[in-house]
């Protein structure tokens, strides 16, 4: 499968902004699906995960509230609406998915494909 990320951009502290993940190939519904985020000289981090059917969705704590994971499996798209954005959500945004068939992971190395990562930039 591939995956193609788009939606950053450079936005206020208290904004939002959507971003979303296309992708092609492979039947979509068989892939979880997970955003992560790295900020320069930091580790990848889990930002949210999606099951296949939509059903569960999971997210980093410091996002909880704010973040928002969904997917349109008509479209094969996944989406990450992010409001309330802060200064510390400023990273390189990817999109992922796992193995087919696999449950929803948390770490990076769960997730065998990735899109090209979009810049998200809050300022203060």
């Amino acid at each position: 499968v591939q995956l193609q990320a788009s939606g950053g951009g450079l936005v206020q502290a208290g904004g939002s902004l959507r971003l979303s993940c296309a992708a092609s190939g492979r039947t979509f519904t068989i892939y979880a699906m997970g955003w992560f985020r790295q900020a320069p000289g930091k580790e990848r981090e889990f930002v949210a995960g999606i099951s296949q059917g939509g059903g569960r969705t999971y997210y980093a704590d410091s996002v909880k509230g704010r973040f928002t994971i969904s997917r349109d499996n008509a479209k094969n798209t996944v989406y990450l609406q992010m409001n309330s954005l802060k200064p510390e959500d400023t990273a390189v945004y990817y999109c992922a998915a796992s193995p087919p068939f696999r449950t929803v992971g948390v770490h990076h190395r769960e997730y065998d494909y990735w899109g090209q990562g979009t810049q998200v930039t809050v300022s203060s």
